[in-house]
């Protein structure tokens, strides 16, 4: 079936009314997640009459049913909207139609309803244009067929139908100040995957810190991706899932039980309605603070190794060698020259010579005047330009510096064709791409002129050629030469324009020809070749030390991402910049030390379930800013118990302190207690670990106790 609601209450969902395809239906099944089972539920009372496009919503233990399309679809006849109100409770089973009075909704279909405190809101919808609530602010475009979702005294609305004027714009309803706001993702500034695109009768739903969207048709197609929105960073993103996926589909439901988001029904291809339950498990871990940590740091000025000379060294920008030497190959060729040269003014000056290029690199840092002597000159240029190439390098993003990427005035269109200009030079193909696009998404007949004499001036071919082709366009070309700008416009451009256009007159110009896109490597990607490449090697600066193995790293890295060795390096340096690895009193495994770099560097964390072990502490030891890493870990390693390994997880839960890990590690030493018992590990364990283990076995066999695993499938119902 599709157009039908789907609401969860306790451990089951509920599935009313839709249409298969022949006729409209108005029974009531229920879904039971802990035996997997469908059954058709017996209810009393007045049921609603047969609809689809109707809303249905939980408040305590009732689910409520407004409006809808009602009538035959099969013959076309007493086809309507609807305005009636039914309560269907869940205890009793009994269907409730509410005689409302006072200012009544109109008819309505294909709408949204939700819940807030006491009180049930609805929006829009067919024939749901009136309003009755007093609203400020930007309110969507009246729409049909979208999701609606309440988090955080705020109601959202994603897409929808609308006519032409159909977006992909998210907007927010505040309940409190009743009033509306777009959202602007502003994805091009902050280096961040787009919205969804423009789509309906998809869904919504929000968990945790996120809004999740999934389906729907989106220009004549039916995509099976799954997005969530960040509410913290307002940004989106695409969530790679592993299973199983749904088919493309739209007029579908969905709605949430504990860590679990489940999908019913919907129409898929060739217009056929599916009967499919799928499930998808959430993954609520902290988000990850990679550019934060970098933005700090570069904020903070803390350990700077280098500086940038602008404008004749009128004045100096404090930087980090490790971070500038990542992202750009052309300041790196650069500053391997001049440590090529300190490094030999430091072997005149000591009769022993250093060993390798990264021990004389840490002579070099504890050398008192070291960060004078590493400056790099970037002649005359714009300083609020140079300030976000550099808030790139360091976040991948030039948000917040610059702000709105749709309507850019003159003034900050030059400043893109500055921070452009720098991207070239530095050969940051990230910042050249993110330039390229907003430019073209922003470049307007009030700016045009302005990007093209910019362009002109720093030898920008390409962005001249888009302003080009944009100025002759038959829209554009009359209001551009009328205005006063033209007039002001340098005559060589002038002359260049009009013979553009007569040329255009007599011969059809192609679009302009996109940019062969080359490989444009994220932050994570730099970091990662920091850790992992030769060059990496070559400007470490600090050592790690593990069981007489040695990690070379860079103390930027470490400091702007663990509390723990920003303390260190700020209150001393260790000889021979050297450092043990411990955490706490565990001296971990080389091959978890590894799997924490590659954590601290880019903000990777896959890893064996030995490993989630060994770091399962790391993040309160090493101040890390979040709970990230801990939280993969516990997942990690709930999710790879085994009766196998269960008791090496046990014994070491116990020693870090892990306590839901022992208590779930224990629960399944009880449940699969005889495989267990003839493990060889479980007779090396603690006398007292194993008098937790009969303990827990003795309560399982208590009458009340109840040890029961359930399993939950994906469950076609009419199969």
């Amino acid at each position: 079936r599709s157009k039908h609601s789907l609401v969860a209450w306790g451990d089951l969902l509920y599935v009313f009314g839709g249409d298969n395809g022949k006729r409209m239906l108005n029974d009531l099944l229920r879904f039971d997640i802990k035996d997997s089972s469908w059954g058709r539920v017996v209810t009393s009372g007045t049921s609603p009459a047969p609809r689809y496009h109707h809303s249905a919503v939980v408040f305590a233990n009732s689910m409520f049913v407004f409006g809808g399309y009602t009538g035959d679809i099969y013959s076309n006849s007493n086809l309507r909207n609807k305005n009636d109100l039914f309560e269907y409770r869940f205890n009793t089973g009994q269907w409730i139609e509410w005689q409302v009075n006072g200012n009544i909704p109109v008819a309505r279909s294909a709408h949204g309803a939700v819940v807030y405190k006491n009180s049930m809101w609805l929006f829009a919808g067919y024939d749901g244009n009136a309003r009755h609530i007093q609203q400020i602010g930007k309110r969507p475009p009246t729409c049909c067929n979208f999701p609606i979702a309440v988090a955080r005294d705020s109601m959202y609305v994603f897409s929808g139908q609308s006519g032409a004027k159909i977006t992909n714009d998210l907007f927010q309803f505040h309940f409190l100040e009743k009033k509306w706001t777009r959202i602007t993702t502003e994805h091009l500034l902050k280096g961040t995957p787009p919205p969804p695109s423009r789509r309906y009768g998809h869904t919504m739903v929000t968990h945790d810190r996120h809004l999740y969207v999934f389906g729907g048709a989106a220009d004549n197609t039916l995509p099976n991706d799954l997005y969530w929105y960040d509410l913290e960073t307002e940004t989106w993103d695409v969530i790679q899932t592993e299973g199983e996926l749904p088919n493309g589909r739209l007029f579908h439901d969905a709605d949430v039980i504990g860590d679990r988001l489940y999908v019913f029904g919907g129409t898929v291809d060739n217009n056929v309605r599916s009967g499919e339950l799928f499930y998808f498990t959430f993954s609520s871990y902290p988000r990850c603070t990679l550019q934060e940590d970098f933005g700090r740091l570069l904020e903070s000025r803390q350990f700077c190794d280098m500086t940038f000379s602008l404008n004749g060294e009128e004045e100096k920008i404090g930087s980090h060698i490790s971070i500038v030497a990542a992202r750009s190959p052309v300041l790196r060729e650069q500053l391997r020259h001049l440590l090529n040269k300190e490094n030999n003014s430091i072997k005149e000056s000591v009769e022993r010579p250093s060993d390798d290029s990264a021990s004389s690199i840490r002579q070099l840092n504890r050398s008192s005047n070291f960060k004078e002597k590493i400056c790099i000159d970037v002649g005359d240029v714009n300083k609020l330009a140079f300030k976000v190439v550099l808030w790139f390098m360091y976040t991948d993003q030039i948000y917040p510096y610059i702000k709105d990427e749709h309507g850019a005035t003159t003034d900050v269109m030059k400043l893109m064709m500055d921070v452009y200009n720098f991207a070239v030079r530095f050969n940051l193909m990230r910042l050249r791409l993110l330039c390229e696009q907003y430019i073209e998404a922003s470049i307007s007949t009030k700016n045009v002129l302005a990007a093209l004499e910019c362009s002109q001036a720093l030898h920008l071919e390409f962005i001249k050629e888009f302003c080009m082709r944009f100025i002759i366009r038959e829209v554009h070309y009359n209001q551009i030469i009328h205005g006063t700008d033209f007039e002001d416009l340098d005559k060589k451009l002038m002359i260049e324009i009009i013979r553009r256009k007569q040329l255009q007159q007599h011969n059809s110009i192609p679009d302009t020809p996109s940019q062969t896109v080359l490989h444009a490597p994220t932050l994570k990607d730099d970091l990662k070749a920091l850790l992992t490449n030769d060059f990496g090697e070559y400007f470490s600066d600090f050592v790690l030390c593990l069981k007489g193995k040695e990690i070379k790293v860079h103390k930027v890295v470490l400091a702007a991402r663990s509390s723990y060795f920003e303390a260190m390096f700020r209150s001393f340096n260790p000889v021979e910049c050297k450092a043990t690895v411990k955490i706490g009193d565990m001296v971990p495994s080389p091959q978890s030390i590894e799997t924490l770099l590659r954590y601290i560097y880019y903000g990777d964390i896959k890893m064996p379930p030995e490993d989630s072990l060994y770091l399962f502490s790391a993040p309160f030891y090493f101040g890390f800013t979040n709970s990230q890493l801990q939280a993969y870990c516990k997942h990690n390693l709930e999710m790879n118990v085994t009766h196998q390994n269960v008791i090496h997880i046990f014994e070491a839960s116990h020693g870090i302190g892990a306590k839901d890990m022992k208590r779930h590690a224990l629960s399944i030493i009880v449940q699969q207690f005889p495989s267990v018992a003839r493990h060889p590990d479980i007779r090396r364990l603690k006398r007292e670990l194993l008098l937790e283990i009969i303990d827990a076995i003795a309560d399982s066999m208590l009458p009340e106790s109840n040890t029961e695993v359930v399993s939950v499938m994906a469950f076609d119902p009419y199969k």
